[in-house]
């Protein structure tokens, strides 16, 4: 459905009960991201939960309507839990979603009842270790300069975009399998406005280390042992700086443990989450909610 937040027209998907908690999940990938990789993740908590994914403004089919600041992706969330009518969610982020899922908990702690986060870093740091990742590694040969281009946000058009993901996807799963990698790159959505806007405008000021002490709702963080973008120090970093957040390391999976060990990450979060949103009402008829179906060929990366 089409909702207006914030004065930009979002692509916004619903799932689960309507008097049940809300959830809200960001998706990862600035300009290369979209709904479908949180709808894939969290769809399956539509048993209990009112999940709601979108496309952030500038990305997917959502419209781009500057800015693209993590404050204005931020309190695009705030406006969709007040459009839910929810005086608190769960707030929820992979990669550059988990960005946003932090940014939103230090601006609006007040409305956040728990936080899951998967494969994410708290500052820009991760970026000088993903570089020596890339550098050490012997999967796929870099050209360096697309590479610089497309972290120091210097992309050209679209097609660009898609072109430099498509020779940097290599690097992001536990085993690379080129035939999958090739359906998710064919898949994705190329905004390369919001993309450039993230490495240009929002990574240099991107630092929340210092605030996250005083973000006390309870926190999930997952990373995948042989994350060569967001690596497991970067996940570290966060649960050491949360005074009630819990570190899941997924050892046989690269950036994306939810495609990587999905039966295994599935169970982890929904024994957090149950722990942290306790259930209150008895569960729904789970014939009667609509849960999203897996999308065939589709495995969503953020970077």
């Amino acid at each position: 459905m089409n909702v207006i937040i914030n004065g930009c027209r979002l692509n916004v998907e619903v799932f689960g009960p309507e008097d049940g908690p809300v959830l809200i999940a960001h998706h990862g990938g600035g300009g290369i991201g979209s709904l479908a990789e949180p709808r894939e993740t969290f769809g399956v908590l539509a048993d209990r939960f009112r999940v709601i994914v979108f496309d952030a403004r500038g990305c997917g089919l959502s419209d781009g309507i500057p800015p693209y600041s993590h404050q204005q992706w931020a309190a695009d969330v705030d406006a969709l839990r007040i459009w839910a009518g929810a005086e608190t969610v769960v707030v929820a982020g992979g990669s550059y979603g988990g960005f946003i899922a932090l940014e939103y908990a230090v601006a609006y702690p007040e409305h956040v009842s728990a936080i899951i986060l998967r494969d994410t870093a708290a500052d820009g740091s991760n970026l000088e270790l993903a570089f020596e990742n890339a550098r050490q590694q012997d999967r796929v040969e870099i050209n360096w300069d697309n590479f610089n281009r497309y972290w120091s946000g210097n992309i050209r058009d679209d097609a660009d975009l898609k072109a430099c993901w498509a020779e940097l996807i290599p690097l992001y799963d536990y085993e690379y399998d080129a035939e999958k990698s090739t359906a998710a790159v064919e898949a994705g959505f190329y905004r390369h406005e919001s993309h450039n806007w993230c490495f240009q405008h929002n990574w240099g000021s991107y630092d929340l280390t210092a605030q996250l002490g005083s973000v006390t709702a309870p926190t999930l963080v997952t990373v995948g042992r042989l994350d060569w973008i967001t690596p497991v120090s970067s996940a570290e970093t966060i649960s050491r700086l949360m005074p009630n957040a819990e570190l899941v390391i997924f050892e046989e999976s690269g950036h994306s443990p939810q495609t990587e060990e999905p039966e295994k990450f599935t169970a982890v979060m929904r024994e957090f989450i149950d722990r942290a949103v306790p259930a209150t009402t008895p569960a729904a008829d789970s014939a009667a909610v609509p849960v999203p179906a897996a999308v065939p060929g589709i495995r969503s990366r953020a970077s």
